[in-house]
């Protein structure tokens, strides 16, 4: 092999475990759960079926890039404590994969690229929605991490609103007052899923929280108490709400059925973490909330194709 080869063979070598590094950086599993959320909302806000496909793809891909942009900030933001705590330390910032600058680049370019795609090709408000959620991520929730426990529920409303910019991306595209009223309580149970979820992760890793010095409630108050009558009473909420579309939407039985039972075993768990808060019980409250977002919104996107006569 002649060395130009064996140059070009190096580079693709590092070239490749680089690239999953920037990827990582954006945190593709959540990003992936956040933009369920944005094509189900669309499709709820023109009840069902919408009729331009492009439209919602491109919503699709303006909001990745915005999400893309406040994942690998907050990253960016939060590379000093990510190196004291056991779960991050391995991140691509703190083991030294993606350099800082690079990073704080790839996040800028993304997050304006999101903006002015979603702007241009989607809908202004649907821009401003995710400007909002970017700002309330990146600028308020972070730094509030070291400051307040309240950073959660500054946390839960960015994580809902892109439910909001996908029902805002449809408002030229046939989008209905009943659509528009389902997608704000389909906001509703993201925020309150949300808290359950968060709880769960904040107590099984309260000492590298504590460590890094986040003021998560796990820390502040150690008991669990709070965080466990957070969850239950963000998961009772969730009861009513997930069968709210069966009613307003006619979304059949089935997902009634699927709705009900889930929210029923979230609350479940809850109660049992209330109770015993324990790594144990933590873990089966979040693997719950890990089920029951996906199964509640794609069956609740599945429901016109499945039960058309309804």
């Amino acid at each position: 092999m002649n060395l130009p080869s064996l140059a070009l063979g190096q580079d693709r070598t590092r070239f490749l475990p680089h690239l999953a590094a920037v990827l990582e950086l954006t945190k593709p599993k959540i990003a992936v759960l956040e933009l369920l959320t944005v094509w189900v909302a669309a499709c709820v806000a023109c009840s069902g079926i919408p009729g331009n496909w492009v439209l919602i793809v491109n919503a699709l891909i303006g909001t990745a890039l915005v999400a893309a942009s406040a994942s690998t900030l907050n990253q960016w933001l939060e590379r000093s404590s990510d190196t004291q705590m056991l779960r991050t330390a391995d991140r691509p910032l703190p083991s030294g994969e993606v350099s800082d600058r690079e990073a704080l680049s790839i996040g800028l370019i993304t997050m304006v690229l999101g903006t002015v795609y979603l702007a241009v090709l989607v809908h202004w408000i649907t821009a401003v929605l995710g400007l909002v959620t970017w700002v309330l991520y990146v600028c308020i929730y972070t730094p509030l991490k070291k400051r307040t426990s309240a950073n959660t529920l500054v946390g839960a409303i960015a994580g809902a609103l892109p439910v909001l910019m996908g029902a805002s991306a449809v408002l030229s595209d046939g989008s209905t007052r009943g659509g528009l009223l389902l997608a704000a309580i389909l906001f509703g149970i993201v925020f309150f899923w949300q808290f359950p979820h968060f709880m769960a992760i904040a107590w099984i890793y309260r000492e590298d929280y504590r460590r890094a010095g986040f003021k998560m409630l796990t820390v502040t108050e150690p008991t669990g108490r709070v965080a466990g009558l957070q969850a239950v009473t963000s998961s009772a909420i969730l009861l009513p709400l997930s069968v709210l579309p069966a009613v307003m939407m006619k979304a059949g039985p089935f997902y009634f059925f699927l709705a009900m039972t889930l929210s029923l075993l979230q609350l479940a768990v809850a109660i049992d973490f209330l109770f015993r808060p324990t790594d144990r019980s933590a873990r089966r409250m979040l693997r719950m909330s890990l089920i029951y977002l996906p199964a509640v919104f794609g069956m609740l996107w599945l429901s016109p194709f499945i039960f058309p006569w309804l």
